[in-house]
């Protein structure tokens, strides 16, 4: 008979967890049948793990999402509704007393790190949520450290004093900075830059020693790296800026978008994000830098998997990859995101390897969030998943099995970003998706017949049972997760 686990035994057997977060990746980039990027890492992700074929993001914009994951919540309930560094933002800073994953990891006895991207507060940095933040912050999104910035200036190339080539831009070419090539090594981008500084923090976890890690040397760790990319403006260097042909690289079916029967707004963004005048030819251009750029971190990803094999940790060490969201990237012809709830920028990457409990090479076709993350790595952890959260624990899925209560559709929203607030919410079941545009008409696409969402069924008499039924689906989300507009949003389906 087996001696009685002790709480030492129990931390002790209890897993590192390792999160590698993109910024902007879509969905088919690494997908079995997307288009033809490299990614050998995150495809080995998928072939010694699990792949999640239907994740959502509950929102498209980079703060309320990153607040989502880190609170379990969707984004009325944390209430950071668009981008804390803008001067419309809803809430600069995160509402410190809500639970977070990290601080009840901490609570756990995880060690929790944390590198790269954070833009969850303008006044917050990761320390506020129980990670030690060892660097690699830019000034746009997150000004707290200055580790990059000496990185470059000892490497020789310091930060803005590098001259782009093949640089697109918005606007006829004096808005938003999109795409270029960068002359400097690859060793110079912030990408392998956080790389390194994973590596460094891996390392520093598996000997103890290094003043990157302050906890206890014997306790489980959970690791957070965040690139700052492959968000725009795609800069890379060679030789992934040449990587992807532009003259081989064929228009996605949505690039036939004609906005017939579609919110106002969706046009209105190809002006007001400075594209409207963009042929295929200059979205080839760019659609080249945004896969190169892919790419760059792909081969980032592959460093930190040979240090975890490096260092011993592999086998005690799940990895998870997911982005906060997707992009444009030329899909419908846009750039970027914004309110359109276009499978392109709310349909996101999502692999877990979990040795000894994920069955390698197997695809997950539930829907799944996010967030769901939050409480799934409190699950990992053996930690309480706090009540506020609207998360699932994604750990049955994990083991191969499907609880009898999880749901067949995802539900996500959007409130508005620097363009102005902008109501949306979303259901989506594996065939069907509903959008709710608070000012505008809604939107309903049969993507089984039109996966590219080029035609809104709302009107469609053949349709009528399909809308009702989804209508019905979008407020029970609402109504379960309490979001604020379940009182009145059903007389507009009247």
């Amino acid at each position: 008979m087996a001696a009685p686990q002790t709480e030492s035994d129990e931390t002790e057997t209890r897993p590192n967890v390792l999160l590698v977060l993109t910024d902007q990746e879509r969905y088919d980039c690494t997908a079995p049948d997307g288009p033809p990027v490299e990614t050998a890492a995150f495809d080995r992700l998928s072939s010694e793990g699990t792949r999640f074929s239907r994740a959502y993001t509950p929102i498209s914009i980079c703060t309320s999402a990153r607040a989502s994951l880190l609170t379990g919540r969707f984004p009325h309930g944390h209430g950071m509704v668009n981008n804390c560094h803008e001067d419309d933002a809803i809430r600069p800073n995160l509402d410190p007393d809500l639970p977070t994953f990290s601080e009840e990891l901490v609570a756990a006895g995880y060690d929790c790190t944390y590198t790269g991207k954070w833009h969850v507060g303008r006044d917050q940095t990761p320390e506020d949520f129980g990670f030690s933040y060892l660097g690699g912050s830019d000034e746009h999104h997150d000004d707290i450290d200055e580790a990059f910035r000496e990185y470059r200036t000892d490497l020789g190339v310091p930060l803005g004093e590098v001259e782009f080539e093949e640089a697109v831009y918005t606007h006829g070419d004096g808005g938003t900075f999109v795409a270029a090539k960068t002359p400097v090594d690859v060793e110079a981008t912030r990408a392998y830059f956080l790389a390194e500084r994973t590596i460094d923090a891996l390392e520093a976890h598996a000997t103890g020693e290094g003043d990157l890690v302050d906890g206890d040397p014997d306790a489980p760790f959970f690791h957070r790296a965040d690139f700052y990319g492959p968000h725009h403006p795609y800069v890379v260097p060679e030789p992934y800026a040449s990587m992807y042909d532009p003259g081989e690289i064929e228009p996605p079916e949505s690039y036939l978008e004609t906005f017939d029967g579609k919110p106002q707004a969706h046009e209105n963004y190809l002006h007001y994000r400075g594209v409207a005048e963009f042929d295929w030819d200059a979205w080839a251009e760019v659609i080249a830098k945004y896969w190169g750029f892919v790419t760059l971190i792909d081969d980032q990803f592959a460093r930190i998997l040979e240090a975890l094999e490096e260092f011993g940790l592999a086998d005690e060490t799940v990895v998870v990859h997911a982005s906060d969201h997707g992009d444009f990237a030329g899909g419908h012809r846009q750039f970027n995101k914004g309110p359109l709830m276009y499978e392109d920028t709310y349909r996101i990457p999502l692999q877990v390897r979990w040795p000894g409990v994920t069955e390698p090479g197997s695809t997950r076709e539930e829907p799944v969030h996010l967030h769901d993350l939050a409480a799934t790595f409190l699950e990992i952890g053996g930690a309480e998943v706090p009540e506020s959260f609207d998360s699932r624990n994604l750990v049955p899925l994990l083991e191969g099995r499907r609880p009898v209560d999880w749901p067949d559709s995802a539900f996500a929203q959007y409130h508005g970003d620097e363009f102005g607030l902008y109501t949306q919410r979303m259901v989506r079941t594996d065939r069907y998706k509903f959008v709710y545009n608070g000012p505008d008409v809604n939107e309903l696409y049969d993507t089984e017949r039109d996966p590219a969402e080029l035609q809104n069924l709302i009107d469609h008499p053949d349709y009528a049972d399909v809308r009702e039924e989804m209508a019905d689906r979008l407020l029970e989300w609402m109504r379960t997760t309490a979001d604020p507009n379940r009182e009145w949003v059903p007389d507009t389906f009247a």
